[in-house]
């Protein structure tokens, strides 16, 4: 079958290397000198560097990451999977994660305190996990207190989320979830305070899409039952009625790739290519995904193109270096990019081949770039609302 996936047309995305972004969250200088993109001698580089470290590194890739770097990964996989994959081999002393800032949080919390987790470039945040900041978490909470709700609120936050909104899920009888066992978690937060069908709240963190995806297609609550969390709001731009009233209180937060995802998209597709199937992630707006004919996690989507059947129709929602690399795999399928215009993740984009190769010789002449470290008390408390994560009840395999 003849390669059916057409690249978006270029967007105003810029390729940030070694270049100074001063609105970045996390800084962007390099403390040490980048080779060059230019540099044919790259590859060869990055090889050799690892070979010379051996069983010392082992390199951590996340499915949105670039082709260049995936090549050199260990293994491959959503966050939370890395994360794990992190704390499955003590033996590396250094943990390399070419993904984001909260990711490599997460790697920190869950491995050794010899183990040291780089990130290739500081400024490789998540747009998503600050829009929540511990500051305006606590505030809210605060003031569910003072409205007397804050007693029968849970709160949930999503793995895409700092280290601290982490542990104040801990602190806070709360859990972590992932986009496969959001449904899992949020269940057993309603259990907490008197079920699904009584009158507790979730206070869901930081991705409002996944939390009203989730409330509504999977726990069958309605959309009203749904509030939107302003912190830049007092009560987050709700009345104290809409307050009592809700059940899922969701923060004003969104994945900057999925939500450029609208139904007109959707409905383009199925009127240009009779038959096709529509595949997109949870964190896509209610629109998308209800106009959808598959939704599920990054791991989900990617299950689903494998056992899909040669000569079927796909367009994925979901970011585009996933996208093109599924195209690629599954030459014997028709596979689109739900979206007219290029779509990466910038922030995991900045993780590119000289900040690998950087980070990795490095590491080959004794120094420890970027280390990613946290605090031991944050770490105890996200482990708290990790570990209860762990011993949720196992995932529907159909969901997973």
């Amino acid at each position: 079958m003849t390669q059916t996936f057409h690249e978006p047309s270029p967007s105003a995305l810029m390729l940030l290397g070694e270049r100074r972004d001063p609105l970045s969250e996390r800084g962007v200088d390099c403390p040490g000198d980048l080779p060059a993109a230019s540099d044919p001698d790259l590859v060869e580089r990055a090889r050799a560097a690892k070979e010379a470290l051996g069983d010392r590194v082992f390199i951590l890739g996340h499915h949105y990451q670039r082709d260049e770097v995936i090549q050199f990964a260990d293994v491959t996989g959503d966050s939370f999977k890395l994360a794990r994959d992190a704390a499955a081999r003590p033996e590396a002393e250094f943990i390399v994660f070419c993904g984001v800032h909260f990711m490599a949080e997460s790697a920190d919390i869950l491995t050794a305190d010899d183990q040291a987790v780089v990130l290739p470039d500081m400024a490789a945040g998540c747009s998503m996990a600050d829009m929540a900041n511990i500051n305006q978490v606590d505030d809210a909470w605060a003031q569910l207190e003072e409205a007397g709700v804050a007693s029968r609120t849970v709160p949930v936050t999503y793995m895409n989320s700092t280290a601290a909104i982490k542990a104040f899920c801990g602190a806070h009888g709360g859990v972590v979830c992932t986009s496969s066992n959001a449904e899992v978690a949020l269940r057993w937060a309603f259990d907490q305070v008197g079920g699904v069908d009584g009158d507790g709240k979730v206070m869901f963190l930081p991705d409002q899409h996944l939390g009203r995806n989730t409330a509504v297609l999977q726990l069958g609550m309605e959309l009203d039952d749904c509030i939107v969390w302003d912190p830049r709001k007092p009560l987050g731009g709700n009345t104290p009625e809409a307050v009592e009233a809700a059940r899922m209180i969701l923060w004003k937060g969104h994945c900057s790739v999925h939500g450029r995802f609208r139904r007109a998209h959707v409905d383009r597709f199925r009127a240009e290519v009779p038959g096709i199937n529509v595949l997109v992630h949870p964190e896509c707006a209610h629109e998308v995904v209800t106009a959808a004919d598959f939704v599920g996690s990054t791991e989900y989507i990617i299950k689903t193109l494998d056992a899909a059947e040669p000569g079927s129709s796909w367009v994925i929602g979901t970011e585009l270096n996933l996208v093109r690399r599924l195209a690629n795999a599954h030459p014997d399928k028709e596979i689109h990019f739900l979206e007219d215009t290029v779509c990466f993740c910038s922030t995991m984009n900045r993780i590119d081949l000289p900040h690998l190769v950087w980070a990795l010789e490095s590491l080959v002449a004794g120094e420890v770039p970027n280390r990613i470290v946290v605090d031991a008390e944050t770490q105890r408390l996200a482990k708290v609302a990790l570990d209860q994560m762990l011993a949720l009840p196992a995932l529907n395999p159909a969901k997973d």
